[in-house]
């Protein structure tokens, strides 16, 4: 079973006895199964994650998850000596730095709010994106994308409300871990441009092990034996999760699969539901669906920039 490109350049092969019925499937089906897949993995981590953070630190939870991370990555470097050699080591520990403490935020909101609600609040990512790619990157953002970028924010604050009852520290904590991981894409972003992916994953799980551990120390209480394959898990299903999201990019046009990228709302809101009681609000859903609307519109125009890009100027 493979999701390479098919001979005919898309076209789905005609079923045969050797052909598997997955094959069979257009690329952008596939793709968008993929991302489902990872959308559940991703909100069973947060199951986890806020499971364990009953009792354990999110501190400690997140040193567990480089350390696990780590590991997971060793067997990748076989044959790759040379790679594992980067000429930005200051950029690393840089990225690191900031997606460790993306993290940190991450997990303490996934602990103290609803897994709805730290779920939306992540996906404010996108938004944070289009002012550092301009700060940072140099990239224009003409007045079409700068409307969505203020109109998701509105959503956000609709999710927020700040002066009620309902806003809490732990929603400025998600707000922030959505801001770090947006300067993580920055700096990966340009890390690529010289290191290999092996490369940069290993720096990751070096440094962040490292730096998680200090805080970790501090709030330290020995995991019991239930805890134990529930903080392995949170690795496996963070790198499951990764893993799906490339495969997905990686045979689909992101322009149709992205949208399914939302079922974490979906599944966050349902594994909320089932174990923890939760029930999303309605002011919560409206500032959601705000949210999900400005933050497609903007990876619409993002790649429909990118493939006029070629033809000159225009984006908007």
């Amino acid at each position: 079973m493979t999701d390479g490109p098919l001979a005919d350049g898309g076209t789905p092969r005609p079923p045969s006895a050797k052909t598997p019925w997955w094959a069979t499937l257009p690329p952008n089906v596939r793709g968008a199964a993929w991302l489902i897949v990872a959308s559940a993995v991703y909100s069973l981590q947060a199951l986890i994650v806020k499971t364990l953070g009953q009792r354990l630190d999110p501190f400690e939870v997140a040193f567990f998850r480089c350390l696990f991370g780590l590991l997971a990555v060793i067997p990748f470097l076989a044959g790759t000596r040379g790679y594992t050699i980067s000429g930005n080591p200051w950029l690393h520990v840089l990225r690191s730095v900031v997606g460790v403490s993306g993290m940190f935020c991450g997990f303490y909101a996934i602990t103290h709010l609803p897994l709805a609600t730290a779920t939306a609040i992540s996906f404010t990512k996108p938004l944070f994106l289009i002012v550092l790619a301009v700060l940072f990157l140099g990239e224009v953002v003409r007045w079409r994308r700068w409307t969505a970028t203020v109109v998701g924010f509105l959503g956000v604050l609709i999710v927020l409300r700040p002066g009620s009852q309902v806003f809490s520290f732990a929603m400025i904590i998600a707000l922030l871990g959505s801001f770090f991981i947006a300067d993580v894409t920055v700096l990966v972003k340009k890390l690529s441009q010289t290191d290999r992916n092996v490369t940069i994953l290993f720096y990751f799980g070096v440094i962040t092990t490292l730096v998680s551990a200090v805080p970790a120390i501090f709030v330290w209480q020995t995991p019991t034996g239930f805890e134990w394959p529930l903080l392995i898990l949170v690795g496996v299903t963070a790198a499951l999760g990764q893993y799906f999201s490339l495969r997905s990019f990686r045979i689909a046009e992101t322009t149709v699969v992205m949208p399914f990228d939302y079922t974490r709302l979906l599944f966050a809101g349902l594994f909320g539901y089932l174990f923890f009681a939760e029930v999303p609000d309605g002011w919560t859903l409206i500032g959601c669906a705000i949210l999900i609307a400005s933050t497609l519109y903007i990876a619409q125009r993002e790649m429909r920039i990118g493939a006029t890009t070629s033809g000159g100027p225009g984006g908007s």
